[in-house]
């Protein structure tokens, strides 16, 4: 009944204790999702540090490292979960990401559902956006077909928007504002990297200081990490978790956009992986938030799985170009 107050998930685990198995999976998907989601990040930020002054590279990938990994990737789960529960309030909602109280952590599980899809709404429209409407190598027959049907992402995002709002007025009104909140959240991330994208051109054309090249890293840093921390309560609600997968896969990822960002370029699937990944999480999430209990070791093998098809189709393509240039 509307009104009622959203109801955990039956069954579901995301918040109970795990064994180390369980632990060791859910980190290694946190850590794959967060470096394969962030390849355009790295790439971005490889084109403009290559025009800056090495101290400002330096600074950069030393203290930049330091802003995305510990305040960003640390502020971002404990503002949702602070949104998702407010009566536990900012202090509340801190002392929640590492409480073990029963009560606590009761309270975080009953408004899994809030939480759960206003994130599945935003991880699915980034994924029809992508579809329809970003450039792409197509890995998959059917991409070319929705790279051709541009203008009917608007029209499909609102339908589906309207059906899960229909769906989970019937609920909880919260779980319906919170998809809203979802959907609110990507357009305004989507139109923000536009722009940036337009600002970034300018940067490159322009002799800019390098303390602007600088910031605007870092506000793009900011705009990525959201995509990664949204999808990483589809493996948890352990923030602790969250902030150990995340974290380690923004190192990979610096590691990534010092020495490597060519080799990753050519293998020109990966983006495709990390999209189907995207869209596998936020139905995930989507079905947990309606208490359809999904195994809490899918989301990770979902994303190893996906990302790792894409992989050997990009080495396959990446050998076959080798041989041919022979």
């Amino acid at each position: 009944m509307p009104g009622s107050g959203p109801m955990p998930a039956k069954g579901s685990d995301r918040g109970s204790a795990m064994d180390i198995g369980s632990l060791l999976l859910v980190v290694i998907g946190l850590v794959l999702f967060e470096t394969i989601t962030s390849i355009d990040n790295a790439i971005i930020n490889a084109q403009v540090l290559s025009t800056m002054q090495p101290w400002a590279r330096r600074w950069f990938l030393f203290w930049g490292l330091l802003f995305a990994v510990f305040l960003l990737r640390g502020l971002l789960p404990w503002l949702i979960v602070w949104a998702a529960v407010p009566s536990l309030g900012p202090i509340g909602a801190l002392t929640a990401a590492f409480s073990s109280d029963a009560a606590v952590e009761e309270a975080v599980a009953k408004s899994a559902p809030v939480l759960l899809i206003g994130g599945g709404s935003f991880l699915i429209f980034l994924f029809f956006h992508w579809l329809f409407l970003e450039p792409k190598y197509y890995g998959l027959p059917g991409e070319v077909f929705f790279g051709r049907q541009g203008g009917w992402f608007f029209a499909v995002v609102s339908v589906l928007l309207a059906l899960i709002v229909w769906f989970a007025l019937q609920r909880d009104p919260m779980m319906a504002f919170s998809a809203v909140v979802g959907s609110t959240a990507f357009f305004i991330t989507h139109g923000f990297r536009e722009h940036a994208s337009r600002v970034e051109r300018d940067m490159m054309q322009n002799n800019l200081s390098d303390w602007s090249k600088i910031l605007y890293l870092e506000v793009i840093d900011a705009s990525f990490s959201i995509d990664g921390v949204i999808g990483a309560f589809a493996f948890t609600l352990s923030v602790p978790l969250i902030l150990l997968g995340n974290g380690i896969g923004a190192i990979v990822v610096r590691q990534i956009t010092v020495g490597n960002i060519e080799r990753i370029k050519r293998y020109r699937y990966l983006k495709n992986g990390a999209m189907y990944s995207v869209l596998f999480l936020g139905v995930i999430m989507l079905l947990e938030s309606f208490a359809i209990h999904v195994p809490l070791w899918l989301s990770p093998v979902v994303t190893i799985g996906a990302v790792g098809f894409f992989f050997g189709k990009s080495w396959v393509a990446l050998y076959r170009e080798r041989m041919r240039g022979y």
